[in-house]
């Protein structure tokens, strides 16, 4: 949907995924959407080197997360959730937040 903005598709599954998942490293994200792992990487790689992405080493793990110094943060957020309810409805499920990890059992609803 705003692949002529961003100029890829997987740039925007890259911002949109980070958004509702908070942060994630290259082969989550390729695994999750069924892409190739280069190219996800490669917009990893341009999304911090423009500042909209900030990454962490975890053990040998990289681990992007959205820059929340980013001039326009507000205004990207806003754009990409708008733009995610114009999604196909496979793609909005994928996108449903879903847990990573069980819910701790003494943990309310």
């Amino acid at each position: 949907m705003l692949e002529v903005l961003f100029g890829t598709k997987n740039r925007e599954l890259v911002l949109q995924y980070i958004l509702v998942f908070e942060e994630g490293y290259a082969r989550e994200i390729a695994r999750f959407f069924d892409v190739t792992l280069p190219s996800i990487q490669n917009q990893l790689e341009k999304l911090e080197q423009g500042g909209v992405l900030l990454s962490k080493m975890s053990g040998r793990t990289r681990r992007y997360f959205i820059n929340p110094r980013y001039a326009f943060l507000n205004e990207l957020t806003a754009l990409l959730e708008k733009a995610r309810e114009y999604y196909d409805p496979k793609t909005k499920e994928l996108l449903t937040l879903q847990r990573k990890r069980p819910r701790r059992p003494e943990k309310p609803l």
